[in-house]
């Protein structure tokens, strides 16, 4: 299935391209009303990688200036390997969205391995319970995020796209992926990606330098004993690598959590299933459901493995509001594209505006020099009964007075953000009026966390700043800590209007 077979018929349809390792692979999934078809597919020749030129060989219109879509019906995707990005999970306290967006700034940029400026960030909040909020970060480093954009910017994909979340998509999909959390593991033939899901949602993805040619015999090998030898110590590797990743997941017990191989029913998949499974992983194979698939070609299992990322990209592409970890959001715009502005934000009518603007001030100058003083005076008197100044005054008190009781946390968070935190990692904020300000964290030690609680207290605004408890994390490396301070009035229980 490695040519393209026109597809005729399907009233909306994504074509999706993504690179598996030294190839470039691209389907075109049609879809009308709740069914899907794959309409075509396409692999590249092993070691061509220019995606311009193989979109062209889709069918995909390249041209200087870009281009969103093929025609009005069909959208144009790509994958962005995702072993460039790091991913991070953060708890912040249910609030507005860009309360959330500050917060998570603050904690993500300490995680950051660069400055932040050199990074861009891409962030999805889970759902609320108990009044906090789970928190998905993809991070990538700026520059190599631009040199992609710059590669494909001349055939307009309406999105790049994380390749992880297509491995989550078409898991859930087309491969039986129904369970809550789990870990999707897609192996490639050199290398592996693990990716983790909750809700059907990508929460973190590690890519693994092990694959399927990885566990086949070594023909260099002077003897069986020896190919079969380093078989065996591939695999206990592989196992071990699992194991430690889903302890960066967060499960330290291997069996907590299911963990599905996606497979076409491949040997040698199922040899890495036994193995994984042997190491105590509570493990199963994933294979395709073809009935949920039509196709315009016969289509096998081995087929929709092997286009399982693209296959999930355009399934995220043909979305009615699909909610994508858009890491490229500050960079790419695609073309035909444009961020819906007020009226008021458009030159020519501010143009407009400016030019009725002076014309009033011209007729208002005007007359008050010819009316003079007295007939101001009448004029003001005579709409007293219409407009109640006193009323207005009253009501811009009220304003001032509302505005002073309510706390800026922006304005906060920011302010706690500009410290030079020495290393310093947030995990929590708690706000309630009426109480100090509680935030938790970890520190590589005292020193950094005594040099924190002075640069709090040395901002305008916070006051009484104590640490009410430390203690070493699990593995005695760094220091947990809770930190309350006052934040103005606001954290006394009577504030004065």
């Amino acid at each position: 299935m490695s040519n393209i077979v026109a597809g005729v018929g399907t009233r909306l349809s994504a074509i999706a391209i993504a690179q598996d390792e030294s190839q470039l692979k691209a389907v075109e999934l049609g879809k009308q009303g709740g069914a899907f078809e794959v309409l075509w597919t396409k692999s590249s020749e092993v070691g061509r990688t220019d995606r311009c030129l193989f979109a062209a060989e889709c069918g995909v219109d390249v041209k200087p200036q870009g281009q969103t879509k093929t025609d009005d019906a069909k959208i144009v995707v790509v994958g962005f390997d995702s072993a460039g990005v790091a991913f991070y999970r953060i708890g912040v306290p249910a609030a507005k969205e860009e309360e959330i967006a500050a917060m998570v700034r603050l904690q993500a940029e300490a995680r950051l391995p660069l400055p932040a400026e050199q990074m861009e960030l891409a962030w999805r909040a889970g759902k609320g319970q108990d009044g906090q909020m789970a928190v998905t970060v993809a991070a990538a480093r700026r520059e190599y995020l631009q040199g992609f954009v710059d590669n494909v910017r001349s055939f307009g994909p309406a999105k790049i796209l994380l390749d992880s979340e297509g491995i989550v998509k078409v898991w859930r999909a087309f491969f039986s992926g129904s369970e809550k959390n789990a870990v999707v593991v897609s192996i490639g033939s050199r290398n592996t990606q693990v990716c983790l899901a909750e809700n059907g949602k990508l929460i973190n993805a590690v890519s693994l330098d092990t694959g399927i040619k990885d566990f086949s015999a070594v023909p260099e090998a002077p003897v069986a004993e020896q190919g079969l030898a380093q078989q065996a110590e591939t695999a206990e590797r592989f196992a071990q690598d699992m194991r430690s990743v889903l302890e960066l997941f967060g499960y330290a017990e291997p069996a907590q959590l299911p963990v599905f191989v996606l497979s076409d029913g491949n040997g040698a998949i199922e040899s890495i299933v036994s193995c994984l499974e042997s190491a105590g992983l509570n493990v199963a194979a994933a294979l395709p459901e073809i009935n949920k698939l039509k196709a315009q070609m016969e289509l096998g299992a081995e087929d929709v493995y092997e286009y399982r990322v693209p296959i999930g990209l355009a399934l995220i592409a043909l979305e009615a509001h699909a909610e994508e970890l858009n890491i490229f959001e500050r960079l790419y715009n695609p073309a035909g594209e444009r961020k819906k502005k007020h009226w008021l934000y458009s030159p020519k009518a501010a143009c407009a505006i400016a030019a009725v603007m002076l014309s009033a001030l011209v007729i208002v100058s005007y007359a008050v020099d010819v009316a003079g003083r007295d007939a101001i005076e009448k004029r003001l008197k005579a709409s007293a009964s219409e407009i109640n100044v006193n009323q207005l005054m009253l009501r811009q008190k009220l304003i001032k007075t509302v505005a002073r009781e309510r706390p800026d946390l922006l304005q906060l968070l920011n302010e706690i953000n500009t410290l030079d935190s020495g290393g310093i990692m947030l995990d929590s904020f708690d706000f309630k009026k009426g109480r100090p300000v509680t935030i938790s964290g970890q520190a590589p030690g005292t020193d950094q966390l005594y040099k924190f609680q002075a640069a709090l207290m040395s901002k305008k605004g916070i006051t009484r700043v104590i640490i009410q408890n430390t203690a070493k994390d699990a593995k005695g490396e760094r220091l947990k800590f809770t930190i309350t301070f006052h934040y103005m009035s606001f954290s006394s229980k009577k504030t004065s209007t």
